[in-house]
């Protein structure tokens, strides 16, 4: 078994999730694992970050796909017996522009980045190391969405007695109201990415609880974060900020020193804590 560390980070052939790991490749005393769900992708976005003289490492990693999962989790528990940094930076999110359904917008939407994101964590939080980070790449948009939600739902999202089946539900839900037109009228916004965004906050919350609680003896750390409005595909190339930028809170929180207690089940933006 290697005993070096290892860090990987989902989504990242191109935009923040490849500004992530040209970072940790720079910063992070040990393996750094570029992972996508196209092998030709992920392997071109490696070979670039190699020409620029790092060594950064590849493997297959589809978020959506159980098997894939369960795969990337069963061989760094094997070479690496569990991993120590873990970036969940994959996600989707439809053009204001498109045409698609809304309903089929909100399965989808959720589908990768709240349902497959709780995957994740399930699945690789058990062979998370002693001092291990976990950071959830959430965005201002699941802000702004929960802003626009009935006071009701605000409410709810925002109790600290939320358990993590009663927010699958309330995803659920979402995605129901969304097929049959209801959403607004129930209390929803008309954002699937921001309810999305929403979702993987509060789990990341829900989930640092119950580390802190089941595993206090670890010191594992688990945040979500907001990059930023980024210059990247799924912004359409709009925004302020640079990959390299936005990648700055996601790489702060998986470099958090030995030791440190905090932040933890927090919400991070320009690496400071905001309420959400």
């Amino acid at each position: 078994m290697d005993t070096r560390k290892v860090a990987l980070v989902t989504g990242a052939n191109k935009g923040i999730g490849l500004a992530v790991v040209r970072a940790l490749c720079k910063q992070f005393t040990g393996d750094v694992y570029l992972t996508s769900r196209d092998v030709s992708r992920g392997t071109a976005a490696v070979d670039q970050l190699k020409a620029e003289g790092l060594e950064p490492l590849f493997h297959q990693l589809d978020i959506t796909d159980p098997t894939s999962v369960n795969a990337a989790r069963d061989y760094f528990q094997r070479k690496y017996g569990g991993v120590d940094v873990l970036i969940n930076n994959a996600g989707i999110a439809f053009k204001g522009a498109d045409t698609t359904p809304f309903g089929i917008q909100a399965e989808m939407t959720l589908k990768t980045n709240f349902f497959a994101n709780r995957d994740m964590c399930s699945v690789f939080l058990p062979v998370m190391k002693p001092g291990g980070r976990v950071v959830n790449v959430s965005s201002v948009m699941g802000e702004i969405a929960l802003g626009r939600c009935s006071s009701e739902l605000q409410t709810r999202f925002r109790s600290d007695a939320l358990t993590e089946d009663e927010l699958v539900l309330l995803m659920q839900q979402f995605i129901k109201d969304a097929q049959e037109s209801t959403h607004l009228e129930k209390g929803w916004t008309d954002t699937a990415y921001g309810v999305s965004k929403i979702g993987l906050t509060i789990l990341s919350r829900i989930l640092a609880h119950r580390l802190r609680q089941d595993r206090p003896q670890d010191n594992i750390l688990l945040n979500s974060c907001c990059p930023g409005w980024v210059k990247t595909d799924m912004s359409g190339h709009n925004g302020p900020l640079t990959p390299e930028q936005g990648a700055d809170t996601p790489v702060y929180l998986a470099l958090l020193p030995p030791g440190a207690d905090e932040p933890h089940g927090q919400y991070l933006k320009e690496r400071k804590v905001h309420e959400f």
